[in-house]
């Protein structure tokens, strides 16, 4: 069964060179043709070698280690992830027969130890899959194997390649908890929001009244004195299978002010139009947590929300029924 990893083009900014040279590369020993290289004690001495000045072994285990990952783990067939720019879109391809290559930097990608990928035409926006998933590909390492790729593939429409038991389990779930949910009344539901944004670390105030404006929730997360977040939050109670509109995430971001960013939470999905809308370049931007993310940010935050709620919903942590 083929494997999946991550693949970084330095932010996004050789994202495009990927795309249209049919491969993905990585900037470590530039140069030089591994071919023949087939240990990771020969990768480490190269690395010594180019690097002399770099002595800390924990450095050096670690950009071996994602050479190596690069170089031998990584075969045909397997799946490639790469973000664009826009860290919200994921490119993703196929490894080709025979994949690595040495390249220049003709193409204006300094990066040269590559291998041949075929990129699928077809994108995965970030903010369409699971907390977990999202949380994965956050890590900071340039090459990274994606150990759960049952999401990766049902995304892709290659569920064959996926188990399927552990996708069955997954959305019973899920729908499970939404239907409690969706027993809260539409004030019960704000607050369990509320205390949502307070568990991830806001200062969070329900402000959910008649001709609010679509504002049912105000947030701010300053981090350790750094950097301030105003968040203005919109929260709706669908039934499972509907879909939030581009018209109304456009609504809210009418009434986000200068220098805030929005969130639009729901227990039910969105409209491919309204995932466009929320990331729309030169507009604030407007977060959006769908019914499953909801059910991910509540099971890792499930301690921190108040006993009431608990019992209100009859769940346990991990979200089990009670």
């Amino acid at each position: 069964m083929p494997s999946v990893y991550c693949i970084r083009a330095m932010y996004g900014q050789y994202t495009s060179r990927f795309l249209n040279g049919h491969y993905a590369a990585v900037g470590w020993l530039d140069g030089q043709d591994l071919a023949r290289i087939h240990d990771r004690e020969a990768i480490k001495q190269l690395y010594r070698d180019a690097n002399p000045l770099i002595t800390s072994n924990l450095v050096i285990g670690q950009h071996v280690g994602q050479i190596a990952r690069f170089l031998f783990d990584i075969k045909p067939n397997d799946y490639v992830i790469t973000p664009a720019a826009d860290t919200n879109i994921l490119h993703y391809g196929q490894v080709q027969e025979n994949p690595y290559f040495l390249g220049t930097d003709a193409d204006g990608c300094p990066f040269t130890q590559r291998k041949k990928i075929s990129w699928s035409s077809n994108v995965i926006r970030r903010g369409s899959l699971s907390i977990p998933m999202q949380n994965t590909l956050g890590s900071s390492l340039t090459v990274f194997q994606i150990s759960n790729d049952t999401e990766f593939f049902e995304t892709i429409k290659r569920p064959e390649l996926a188990s399927p038991i552990v996708i069955q389990q997954s959305h019973n779930h899920t729908e499970v908890v939404l239907k409690r949910l969706l027993e809260l009344d539409a004030t019960e539901f704000e607050l369990l929001i509320m205390h949502l944004l307070t568990a991830v670390g806001f200062e969070a105030q329900h402000t959910g009244q008649p001709h609010d404006g679509g504002v049912d929730v105000r947030g701010q997360l300053n981090i350790a004195n750094m950097a301030k977040i105003q968040l203005i939050v919109q929260v709706k109670r669908y039934q499972i299978n509907a879909r939030i509109s581009a018209k109304e995430v456009k609504a809210l971001r009418a009434n986000i002010p200068a220098g805030a960013q929005g969130a639009f939470v729901t227990t039910a999905d969105f409209q491919a139009a309204a995932l466009d809308i929320a990331t729309e370049s030169g507009y604030p931007r407007i977060g959006t947590v769908n019914g499953r993310q909801l059910v991910d940010l509540l099971t890792e935050h499930w301690p921190s929300i108040p006993e009431e709620f608990k019992e209100r919903l009859q769940l346990k942590p991990g979200l089990i029924l009670a």
